[in-house]
């Protein structure tokens, strides 16, 4: 990457690895969460409410409990230190877990309106057949919502590379550890001339979350003719 400094090479191949293991990771647990969303029963609107916190909480509040929850002081942050040597504050492991929280309702919220979108009558037409619950989900509920999980996953990645105020309160701004490419431009914008880093930076940002967009509108609309052929 000619154009970028070894340290802006460094925070945006970090931004990458970050938001593609938070990704991968969050991904199952919002499949799962999107399909019990899916159904009718008591207490959806609470469980529907708390998966979608995120979205409202303020990035940095959610920083704070994270790093209250996880810090190395007390709770399960000390029992995980203690018992398995897991330490994720001032981690870049720390900064996937504020990822996958900050973005786990974007996946959720994509699969749940594609498996509600889906046309019923074949998943009654396969358990007609005899096909059992486990089959019907792998065979047709999860083929059908195929656009869904693209379009949550890809717009999760897209989000997560913006994510600053949860990873800068729960893991620091740490160079080669947790400096990603926002805190990379927070960081620029703090020295003495580095506002043309920061815009260099920022058109990075842009650049690749319009490429993201059109990768995920690209993959939905050739997953959506698939479904219907």
């Amino acid at each position: 990457m000619p154009f970028l400094t070894p340290d802006e090479s460094e925070a945006l191949l970090l931004s990458l690895k970050i938001s593609s293991v938070a990704v991968a990771v969050a991904l199952p647990f919002a499949t799962a969460t999107a399909l019990i969303l899916s159904r009718s029963f008591r207490g959806r609107t609470l469980l529907d409410g708390i998966v979608h916190l995120p979205l409202v909480l303020p990035p940095v509040a959610m920083g704070f409990i994270l790093l209250t929850i996880f810090g190395t002081r007390g709770g399960v942050g000390a029992f995980l230190k203690d018992h398995f040597g897991i330490v994720l504050v001032f981690h870049w492991t720390g900064a996937v877990l504020a990822s996958m929280i900050f973005t786990f309702p974007f996946q959720v919220r994509a699969i749940r309106l594609a498996l509600e979108a889906r046309d019923q009558g074949l998943d009654e037409a396969a358990r007609t057949l005899g096909a059992g619950t486990l089959d019907r989900l792998i065979n047709v509920s999860l083929p059908l919502a195929l656009p869904g999980l693209v379009a949550g996953a890809i717009t999760a990645f897209a989000a997560s590379l913006g994510e600053f105020g949860a990873i800068i309160t729960f893991v620091s701004n740490i160079p080669g550890e947790t400096r990603t490419l926002p805190l990379a431009i927070y960081t620029a914008l703090q020295m003495p001339g580095g506002e043309a880093e920061a815009a260099r930076l920022s058109a990075l940002s842009i650049v690749i979350a319009f490429l993201f967009l059109l990768a995920a509108q690209a993959i939905m609309r050739r997953a959506t003719r698939k479904n219907e052929g």
